[in-house]
């Protein structure tokens, strides 16, 4: 029976050992994979335990995360975000704003009035043409930063590939059903920073938040905690409830384009990150976070899955590419 990590205000997120369905019988298999199809169908959101990532490794991840910030202004504004398409390098605080709006000028708007106190370093498929990197010099605690992030990359990508099978044979679909959609690894690893911030912030601004409401726009979302907290996912009430860190797992939500995939079957939950629960005196201490965005390869079509409707005119959505999907809604964020 797996325990809930969140269960507050009609909102259930189920805490899942992974490691059942990495390693366990095929009837631990299956029971891990109804579990985590039931926790994306009802909530949205699932926590997941038992990942190949040791606690050592993830302090480590998160260290050099932590000292790229570390990098001066005019440093870190020579690797800056450019263009959708890309959607690589550094995003000072203030320059995204993430929402439930689509309209480009409404997004302006929002981000004059109140501006998420976050900056963000993305980090795209090493090797794709035409969108390079942007990598940091590599100097005194930088040293390896590049390498440290591929790897971890890489192990991302395996997760979302076994997390994708885990559904598939929740769905009692074929269990590699999804691995022509994610062997590119058109995917976006995002190192976020919400540094410290003084009380009266919160309270000048009632409307300020470090992240605003939004969903994502991809399929998962892998996202690493420090132990700051924050992070509040929107229950069926409509009330925001903390999900709270839990030591050594990756919380783990659909985005938009799964659940289009999906015929809305699987959830896209809205969720945001607000003042932390508690502060340090008078400051918010800096929280860190490492989100991992999955995406179908962009240059294949999404339409719904097998076995997600039963006759024609129950589809719900157009075919669209996953590449144009997502620039779609890159473009009104930034």
């Amino acid at each position: 029976m797996e325990s809930a990590a969140v269960k507050s205000e009609g909102l259930v997120i189920p805490l899942i050992d992974f490691s059942n369905f990495l390693n366990g019988s095929p009837e631990q298999r299956k029971t891990t994979a109804q579990a985590i199809l039931k926790g994306f169908q009802e909530a949205g959101f699932i926590y997941l335990k038992g990942l190949p990532f040791s606690p050592d490794y993830r302090q480590h991840v998160f260290k050099s995360s932590a000292q790229l910030f570390k990098l001066s202004e005019e440093d870190k504004m020579k690797c800056c975000w450019t263009t959708p398409e890309a959607n690589r390098g550094y995003s000072a605080p203030g320059r995204e704003k993430v929402s439930l709006i689509e309209e480009e000028g409404d997004v302006t708007k929002l981000r004059s009035a109140a501006p998420d106190l976050k900056e963000s370093w993305e980090i795209g498929r090493e090797g794709e043409e035409g969108h390079p990197n942007h990598w940091p010099k590599e100097e005194g605690e930088l040293a390896g930063f590049k390498s440290t992030m591929l790897e971890f990359f890489d192990k991302c990508k395996l997760l979302h590939t076994e997390v994708m099978r885990a559904i598939a044979v929740g769905l009692d679909i074929d269990e590699k059903w999804f691995d022509g959609f994610t062997d590119v690894g058109d995917n976006t690893l995002r190192l976020l920073h919400y540094p410290s911030v003084d009380r009266n912030v919160f309270q000048v601004n009632p409307g300020q938040v470090r992240a605003g409401a939004h969903s994502d726009y991809g399929s998962i979302t892998l996202l690493f905690q420090d132990t700051r907290g924050g992070l509040q996912v929107q229950g069926p009430t409509g009330s925001f409830v903390d999900a709270t860190p839990i030591e050594n797992t990756c919380v783990v939500n659909a985005g938009d384009l799964l659940a289009r995939w999906s015929n809305d079957t699987i959830k896209s939950t809205i969720h945001r990150v607000v003042e932390p629960p508690a502060a340090e005196g008078d400051t918010y201490p800096a929280r860190y976070s490492i989100a991992y965005f999955c995406n179908p390869n962009y240059d294949r079509m999404i339409e719904a899955i097998p076995g997600t409707y039963t006759r024609p005119e129950e589809l719900k959505y157009k075919a669209i590419s996953s590449g144009d999907y997502l620039v779609q809604r890159l473009t009104a964020t930034y």
